[in-house]
């Protein structure tokens, strides 16, 4: 049996995006937690009995097909998918298949995702529930890497589909250096941008080094973030800087979408696509909501149907009401198992120092930091421009030492110290294979710049 990733048609979409007829849920179709429950429900049944096509669920105990049936069903983990490696949670004849991608972070064995032409309509679908849409208006610069990771060849079909012109900025590529991703920005007169919150930041310095002058992207509307935790203050001075929203979405390479941000700030799960639990690894217990580790089962997965997949991913998830009536869970991404480092007795994460890097006053122009967890103390380092590098110093210690409760030692460094001048300004093409030279050439090389 295959499933189906047809239902009934919606009409309905969050407030600025852009309908794709999917024929797949949309916000509206639900007025409450209770009508999610239900849609959540009738997609169990046949979600569950297609898991049994992969090799890897194949061999388990049938569970009841109900949502009650689910919970007899163990834990996935990233260690199965990558033991599975690469064609063993495989549901559908691989002449199916549309596309394979792999994890970035995979170490050993990658951990494999695969995904039929029906599936990619679903991305597509759930991607472009934006509160800023896309649409044929729009120039949009991708500055995901594309390689075998699922985000930037995903970013790049549901902008095509919603009539966007897509800029293939890539990420990690000679081929796109800084120096160029500001000069198409300004030249092409990008409206939106799909990255990581950090490249955003590099941006303002390449610009820099570029020497464009302030107001030099006027047509900029949006700035889509995703990969990585953002504090609430790196958000502010993105969008300040910017002078643009800042949209984050969550998501996976396995899945894809798993939430985005409402009108009103906060990020919501995509519940009536995959159906999200919450892992206590200290007691075993999986709840609907509460803190813990995300635990998904996709309801419209063909090609890799996931049960309970641990992503392993630090979470807090409520079902609460919202102004944005899309009666879908609230999700805090709070970060990956592992993640952290105890200092001076107590445990801490990268977001709870950024919060406070970006507290500093914006004239400081602190963009880059970087910290060193130490037995008894946290050594952090941020690069200040001017002259404004000692205050800028003593004010984050005593934020740390106040609010983190630890003993740090702040050091202000000349700009252009984390983030090399070089990296941001310099200008290198693609590498071309070469096999013919000049009587002046060095023929030694095999490839040369184009």
């Amino acid at each position: 049996m295959t499933v189906s990733l047809s239902t009934e048609p919606a009409d309905s979409a969050p407030a600025g995006s852009v309908p794709t007829g999917s024929g797949l849920p949309a916000i509206g179709d639900w007025t409450t937690f209770d009508e999610l429950r239900a849609l959540q429900n009738e997609r169990i049944a046949p979600t569950l009995h297609h898991a049994r096509n992969s090799p890897f669920y194949a061999n388990r105990p049938e569970p009841g097909q109900t949502l009650s049936g689910l919970k007899t069903v163990g834990l996935t983990g990233k260690s199965d998918l990558r033991d599975s490696y690469p064609f063993g949670m495989l549901a559908v004849p691989k002449e199916r298949l549309a596309s394979y991608h792999e994890s970035s972070g995979s170490t050993g064995n990658p951990t494999p995702a695969y995904f039929t032409e029906a599936e990619w309509t679903d991305l597509a679908d759930r991607f472009v529930r934006k509160t800023v849409p896309i649409g044929p208006q729009d120039t949009m610069l991708v500055r995901i890497p594309y390689g075998l990771v699922l985000a930037g060849h995903m970013a790049h079909w549901a902008a095509m589909r919603s009539g966007a012109t897509v800029v293939p900025g890539d990420c990690r590529s000679l081929a796109v250096p800084y120096s160029r991703v500001v000069r198409l920005l300004r030249d092409l007169e990008v409206t939106l941008t799909w990255s990581t919150p950090s490249e955003s930041l590099l941006w303002v310095a390449a610009a820099k080094a570029a020497g464009y002058p302030a107001g030099s992207f006027p047509a900029l509307r949006a700035l889509y973030v995703a990969g990585e935790p953002i504090s609430s203050a790196r958000r502010r001075r993105i969008e300040e800087i910017w002078g643009a929203p800042v949209i984050e979405e969550y998501g996976c390479t396995e899945v894809g979408p798993l939430g985005s941000d409402c009108p009103y700030g906060r990020m919501h799960f995509w519940a009536d696509r995959v159906l999200p639990e919450i892992y206590d690894p200290q007691t075993g217990a999986i709840t609907a909501e509460g803190t813990g580790q995300l635990v998904i089962t996709p309801l419209y997965r063909e090609a890799m149907p996931l049960l309970r997949y641990n992503l392993e991913d630090l979470v807090d998830l409520r079902y609460e009401d919202c102004a944005c009536g899309w009666n879908l869970p609230t999700v805090r991404v709070l970060g990956r198992l592992g993640q952290g480092y105890t200092v001076g007795g107590k445990r801490l994460g990268q977001i709870q120092v950024e919060e406070l890097v970006y507290r500093l006053p914006a004239m400081w122009g602190v963009l880059f930091w970087r910290a060193r967890a130490e037995q008894d103390r946290l050594v952090v380092e941020i690069e200040v421009p001017g002259r404004d590098g000692g205050d800028a110093a003593a004010l984050l210690a005593t934020s740390i030492e106040a609010e983190l409760g630890v003993r740090c030692a702040v050091s202000a460094v000349p700009e252009g110290t984390l983030v090399p001048s070089a990296l941001l300004a310099q200008q290198l093409d693609a590498m071309k294979p070469r096999k013919l030279f000049g009587p002046d050439e060095d023929w030694g090389q095999a490839i040369v710049r184009g």
